[in-house]
């Protein structure tokens, strides 16, 4: 069996970043992924300015006014000019206007006294006190953000305090997905005998959704080879990758293999993960050149969702022009005994209790949903490996694989 390591370094190589970038207004470029550099064109701030509401003042005058006493010659509020202060004297100022020229210092509101005219400094200010300075954030012509970055609402934020109306996107990945088996139903449909609702396609597509994907719904095909066939070629015409679930155990009998081995190539990995294990990866050929990626995923509930979380979440990354990386996780303590471990790398479902610790839910089976739904993330668990209550193990949380 492939290592979960050698498995995504087979994908990876095989996935080629997409060409086709799009120009979208900063307002709704959020999950997108950058495909140029944002380079700043001016300072952030453009000009020292105030971090309070309170008086601006040379630092050296206050130490010698007699009894702390400045006379106010003028107010600044947040997008006005002041004019240079004058020695010996104040200017009443508001958070986020440019700071006079001449003043070093500001002193916040609650350690002044307004008296006739002037203001009472209680104490005496050092020099660049509450003052933001020029550039402070952003330096002008410096990296902002960087091309492969996944825009999130900061990122939106520091892009238009550069001035960004628009930004640069590499287009949404564009997957495919259908399921195959005459044994599925829609949910609202009548669930006969033998039948069982179609839950994948409805996690599937949402995580699918959740990365930026435009999504392709061919809903359930017919267990036919002429249809599957015709699904594919469909699917191949216009999208980057079609995805499936179930039909991928080595030596099963369906029409998915088949049909994937003739229109296009076909792989069947056994990787050594649980839940997972099956992974089928190849390529179908469009009519008129070039190729589809092709993914198929097991056909149990939390093995299709763990599988997509850690073998095609880094393939539409990789589309979109992400840079590879691991899920980083982080150790934490163990509330529970696993005496028997299995001989694969183990991904079990875990939530932290009130404690901080990790609590696993009761049944680990791979076609129990519940599991998921119930848990904040996976504890990556390796070959053999038995927990004891105490132990520090590797938690990865849902946070970190669903963005």
């Amino acid at each position: 069996m492939l290592s979960l390591e050698q498995a995504l370094e087979r994908l990876l190589a095989a996935t080629p970043a997409l060409a086709e970038t799009q120009s979208l207004s900063t307002f709704d470029a959020l999950g997108r992924v950058l495909a140029v550099d944002v380079v700043s064109t001016l300072d952030v701030p453009p000009a020292d300015n105030s971090s309070m509401d309170g008086y601006a003042v040379r630092a050296a005058d206050v130490a010698a006014a007699a009894g702390g006493v400045l006379p106010v010659t003028q107010r600044i509020a947040a997008g006005q000019i002041g004019a240079p202060l004058q020695a010996g004297t104040a200017a009443r100022i508001f958070t986020g206007a440019p700071v006079p020229a001449g003043a070093d210092a500001v002193v916040m509101q609650e350690q002044c006294e307004a008296v006739d005219g002037g203001v009472r400094i209680a104490g005496v200010p050092s020099a660049g006190q509450w003052i933001r300075r020029r550039g402070e954030d952003v330096r002008r012509a410096s990296l902002v953000l960087a091309r492969g970055s996944r825009l999130s609402p900061q990122a939106l934020g520091l892009a238009a305090s550069v001035g960004a109306a628009t930004l640069e996107v590499v287009r949404r990945p564009k997957v495919a997905l259908f399921s195959t088996g005459d044994e599925l139903v829609m949910p609202g449909e009548p669930l006969q005998p033998g039948a069982i609702y179609n839950s994948n396609r409805y996690t599937l597509r949402a995580l699918l959704q959740a990365l930026g994907c435009e999504v392709v719904d061919l809903g359930i095909v017919p267990d036919r080879l002429d249809a599957t066939r015709d699904a594919l070629r469909r699917a191949a015409a216009d999208c980057d990758l079609i995805l499936t679930s179930g039909g991928v155990s080595v030596g099963e009998e369906d029409h998915l293999k088949p049909a994937v081995q003739a229109e296009g190539r076909l792989d069947l990995w056994q990787i050594a993960i649980k839940p997972g294990k099956p992974l089928a990866f190849g390529e179908v050929r469009r009519a008129g050149g070039g190729r589809a990626l092709f993914i198929g995923l097991p056909g149990n509930p939390v093995s299709s969702f763990v599988t997509f979380l850690l073998a095609v979440r880094p393939v539409l990354l990789a589309l979109q022009g992400v840079p590879a990386h691991a899920p980083q996780g982080m150790l934490l303590r163990a509330d529970f005994d696993w005496p028997r471990p299995d001989a694969r790398r183990e991904f079990l479902r875990v939530r932290r209790n009130d404690a901080g610790d990790l609590a696993l839910f009761a049944n680990q089976s791979s076609g129990v949903l519940t599991s998921a739904v119930w848990a904040e993330g996976l504890l990556d668990n390796p070959p053999g490996h038995a927990i004891a209550r105490g132990d520090q193990v590797r938690f990865i949380s849902f946070s970190e694989l669903l963005g």
